[in-house]
């Protein structure tokens, strides 16, 4: 108090701080990582197809049974150490169908059976050919085995499409072989060696199927079954999806170009499933081989179930698909045809589309119920809405040929026709340029109320009004900024011949989706073999 300040110290403990920092680094994560967030991606992966949980749960139980051969003292006492190969066995062969775990089951059975024997018989020959020779036949044979087997045979069967199945197999042979044949010469006892393996092998192989088939079985047949159904959905969704955003689509918002080159479109789901149809070919067939090996089971009686025609409707359907994904090409096209023009054809369009889309997803519906009744309503709508729209680009080609010359003054901007304006396809030459001129009146009367509300110098009132023209006219053509700045001066026949190639990008798509439409015929015809030969409940029409 005598004319000095006075300061006080606050000391906190050294262990209080690194607490505090510990459960900081608990919530953040270590270097980044966040426990909360990997967690949830975790959850989201289990949820998206519960499969997975299944198979993980199936997994675990099949090695803790076949642990407890080890871990109790009687069966422990009859195969001793041995039995390891039981826990190897079920963690190799496990799959997460049970047609897969036959297939790989079978491999792994054939191929110890095989090498075992084959261990036999080259350490009988050994042993008969005294200690001396007995370890160089021994190596003989293992570089022999290894060089046949593993460069000449498994190259041979990776490239012999019916023998693929079966690669798993061979190099079962090889690796079995040699553990056999040097435990054996070590142990002095071959023949006992390869029965305590072949043994275990298979209880281990019992056990895994067992558990595999008993506990919530998960059949390939049925994942090949509903892989199928959820495609045909997917096409019809992307195609309805595909021609209403090409239909409603006034060319003014164009996505970045690139999320286009990218195939990033957020606003589209059905596309990104459509894609993944696409990309389906192999899981189909491996779903198709695995579901081979499955007895017959749930909906499926049969024992010579068609497997295979459902990998041949699966095709047909991405041939259909194929169309849907040039469809979506024309979508996002740099250069679109004017929007008046689209709403012009919108009735033919989006009649055909939706039949289209009723058709497949019909077809789908009746291969999920295994039930089959030829749509002959269906089909007939849907020829007599795809020969409308044929009909109307036919009639009225001219507008797809030169757009200007249809149009009087066709570099005058417009804006989309208003409902009280008929839009059909014999008045739309005569009414266009009636629009364009609402269209001028209108943005002359805005640009007047404007000025009048607001105090505008005349140069900047002059440009405002360029720049709404520009603009209206972009939407005219539908074109990229850039290129109709370019020729907007220019005039002349390239201007004209732009717009004319501009037009024809609706010619394009209607093509398609009659192209389309063609080839569901195909479609209705594998969908009908496939009925026939599964056997499906006929219903009619």
């Amino acid at each position: 108090m005598n004319g000095t300040k006075s300061h006080s110290e606050i000391n906190i403990p050294q262990g209080a701080t690194k607490a505090k920092q510990q459960e900081t680094g608990k919530h953040a994560g270590i270097g980044g990582f966040s426990y909360k967030a990997w967690m949830w991606k975790v959850w989201e992966f289990a949820r998206e197809d519960s499969n997975r949980v299944t198979f993980s749960f199936k997994v675990g139980l099949s090695v803790l049974l076949v642990s407890l051969l080890i871990l109790c003292q009687a069966p422990y006492a009859i195969f001793g150490t041995k039995i390891i190969w039981s826990i190897l066995t079920v963690v190799v062969m496990f799959e997460c169908t049970v047609g897969a775990t036959f297939n790989r089951g079978f491999n792994r059975a054939l191929g110890s059976l095989l090498a075992g024997i084959l261990a036999i018989a080259v350490a009988q020959l050994a042993l008969c050919s005294g200690r001396i020779a007995e370890p160089t036949i021994i190596g003989i044979s293992i570089f022999l085995i290894l060089h046949l087997n593993a460069g000449t045979i498994t190259s041979f069967v990776r490239l012999w499409p019916s023998l693929v199945p079966y690669e798993y197999g061979f190099r079962v042979i090889l690796f079995t072989y040699c553990l056999i044949i040097i435990s054996g010469y070590r142990m002095g006892n071959p023949i006992r060696t390869a029965m305590d393996r072949l043994y275990s092998i298979a209880i281990g192989g019992f056990v895994g199927v067992l558990v595999n088939v008993l506990a919530f079985p998960i059949w390939s047949g049925e994942q090949l079954h509903n892989e199928l159904v959820s495609s045909f959905n997917s096409v019809a969704d992307s195609l309805e999806e595909c021609v209403k955003k090409y239909l409603d689509d006034d060319g003014l918002n164009h996505p970045e170009f690139s999320k286009t080159i990218m195939d990033e479109f957020p606003d589209e789901p059905a596309y990104r499933k459509c894609k993944a149809t696409l990309n389906s070919s192999m899981k189909l067939e491996s779903l198709a081989n695995s579901a081979k090996w499955e007895p017959p089971h749930g909906r499926f009686q049969h024992i010579f179930y068609p497997w295979s025609e459902y990998v041949k409707v699966g095709a047909v359907l991405r041939y259909c698909g194929y169309e849907v994904m040039a469809l979506h090409g024309v979508l996002h096209f740099e250069i679109q045809a004017p929007h008046n023009l689209r709403v012009a054809f919108q009735s033919e369009i989006q009649d055909a589309a939706t039949q289209a889309a009723e058709l497949v997803r019909n077809l789908g519906k009746d291969i999920s119920n295994m039930k089959w009744s030829l749509k002959t309503s269906l089909l007939k709508k849907v020829h007599i809405s795809t020969e409308r729209l044929q009909h109307a680009t036919d009639m009225h080609s001219y507008l797809f040929i030169s757009n200007s010359e249809a149009i009087n003054n066709s570099y005058k901007p417009f804006l989309k026709p208003s409902h009280t304006h008929s839009t059909t396809l014999h008045d739309i030459s005569n009414q266009l340029p009636e629009l364009e001129g609402n269209c001028l009146v209108k943005n002359s009367e805005a640009l007047n109320q404007s000025a009048s509300s607001e105090t505008i110098p005349p140069g900047q009132l002059v440009e405002s009004y360029h720049e709404m023209m520009r603009r209206q006219s972009r939407r005219l053509h539908s074109w990229p900024s850039r290129e109709v700045d370019a020729f907007e001066e220019e005039g002349g026949p390239r201007m004209r011949t732009l717009e004319s190639t501009a037009a024809q990008s609706l010619d394009t798509f209607a093509s398609l989706l009659i192209e389309f439409v063609a080839r569901l015929d195909r479609l209705v015809e594998a969908v009908d073999e496939l009925s026939k030969m599964a056997k499906f409940k006929h219903e009619n029409s």
